[in-house]
């Protein structure tokens, strides 16, 4: 059994997409990042840098892998799925996962705090962010006009990683308008029934409390 210590975040919805799109159970742990749970010692116990989402393989020596990009790696290798077998396409997967994780999670992100959030208006920092943003769609569109997928012609985790964020594009005040070629990849991610529920699971914060014991047994094991 995997256990899921998350929330209903971008990098949060890269995993549960995962797993769901793999059809493996999972125990889904919820952390209440509003109280701050990811900062407590036993969290950070598990991921010293206090940012869900973190997994814990019990059928692996209770093995724990931390950064959403390395959980990604980590359940396609271990159940051989949306990982492919071909080198080359392997490694294309794995340049577009990297694109996400380098590219548009941190620039929509930052997109995201100073357009919604920040206190101050800085609208030069607003635009800046919106622009990268757009410039990331604009090559994702672009690729996704040569091949169906990120990596060609098989849907890989890849393709997971940068959905779960650009879906959110709305969040950044950032536009996918006349990208053909990515709109009609979000949507049809949006129609695979392992995308619509790993972007909805119910993250109860009451049962919050069920963090701090399993997180307390990995640190007492």
């Amino acid at each position: 059994m995997i256990d899921v210590y998350t929330s209903p975040t971008p990098n949060g919805h890269k995993v549960t997409v995962t797993l769901d799109e793999m059809g493996v159970e999972y125990n889904l742990i919820p952390v209440d990042l509003a109280s701050g749970e990811q900062k407590i010692p036993a969290f950070l116990a598990m991921n010293p840098n206090g940012r869900i989402p973190v997994i814990v393989d019990r059928d692996n020596d209770d093995f724990v892998v931390f950064e959403s990009g390395a959980i990604m790696v980590y359940l396609a290798e271990k159940y051989g799925k949306f990982y492919p077998r071909d080198p080359k396409v392997r490694s294309r997967a794995l340049q577009w996962l990297m694109f996400q994780m380098g590219g548009v999670g941190p620039m929509m992100g930052q997109a995201n705090v100073f357009y919604r959030y920040f206190p101050e208006k800085i609208q030069p920092a607003i635009e800046r962010y919106q622009n990268e943003c757009r410039r990331l769609f604009e090559v994702l569109d672009r690729r996704l006009a040569e091949a169906p997928y990120l990596a060609g012609d098989e849907i890989t985790i890849a393709d997971f990683a940068n959905w779960c964020w650009v879906r959110t594009h709305n969040w950044s005040g950032a536009s996918v308008e006349g990208l053909e070629h990515l709109n009609r990849w979000l949507d049809e991610l949006y129609d695979r029934p392992g995308c619509q529920s790993g972007i909805a699971k119910p993250v109860r914060i009451e049962d919050s409390e069920e963090l701090i014991k399993h997180a307390r047994n990995m640190v007492t094991r």
